[in-house]
């Protein structure tokens, strides 16, 4: 079994969501009373919010990338970085190692490849939603993605930052959300992506009839694939 890099912290909540959910793949795919290997580098998420309210992304690089190679020095095989945002810094922080990094990006584009969904709604965070290193690297495989408009954006990014990063999750932000992915639908969407690691905390599949793809799920499955390959 390969060791799993993971970059986490950004929040916390959606990081405890990752390692649970990358022991319970593990534990599926080989049975018994088998787990995941992992090692992990938990940030200081207020320092990397300061950094994405004041631009400084070259910053979040810098850090995110020096996390990354200390994985790589303590023996990870391959890296994650634990939340959709900082996929912004991808490319610096895998210039920066030599072992692969899985971009959630792609794990999500693959299981929408397979479902055949051809046109996406993403929900995220305003960077996320409003920034092209997202939306193009799905675009690039085959995937037309549609954004809330700009006022729900608002909405969709506050609800994120105020509630739940903080672990807060309440019935009126759900069908906030819920009526934004209603706008989706009606702009002809197949498929929401949940674009944010903590949006699973509040949305469902059982609260609405659209297919939700939620990344971090798909991010999980991808890593534990990679880990149980066979190279």
């Amino acid at each position: 079994m390969k060791t799993i890099g993971l970059i986490g912290g950004m929040s916390w909540e959606s990081t405890e969501i990752y390692y649970r959910l990358l022991n319970q793949y593990i534990r599926k795919a080989v049975g018994g009373h088998h787990s995941a290997k992992i090692l992990m580098s938990s940030v200081d998420f207020a320092e990397i919010e300061a950094q994405q309210r004041a631009g400084a992304w070259d910053q979040s690089a810098a850090q995110l990338a020096g996390e990354a190679k200390k994985l790589e020095s303590a023996g990870a095989d391959f890296m994650l970085i634990g939340t959709n945002t900082m996929h912004k810094v991808a490319i610096e922080v895998q210039d920066a190692i030599s072992v692969p990094l899985i971009h959630i990006a792609d794990a999500t584009a693959q299981k929408l490849k397979g479902d055949g969904i051809k046109h996406v709604g993403l929900l995220g965070t305003r960077f996320t939603m409003s920034q092209p290193f997202y939306k193009e690297r799905l675009e690039s495989h085959g995937i037309e993605v549609s954004v809330p408009e700009d006022w729900h954006q608002d909405i969709v990014h506050e609800i994120i930052y105020q509630e739940l990063v903080k672990g807060e999750v309440n019935a009126h932000s759900r069908r906030q959300y819920l009526s934004v992915i209603d706008t989706l639908k009606a702009r002809g969407v197949e498929g929401v992506i949940l674009g944010c690691t903590e949006i699973g905390l509040l949305i469902k599949q059982q609260h609405t009839s659209i297919p939700l793809y939620d990344t971090t799920e798909l991010h999980a499955e991808a890593a534990v694939r990679l880990a149980l390959s066979v190279q």
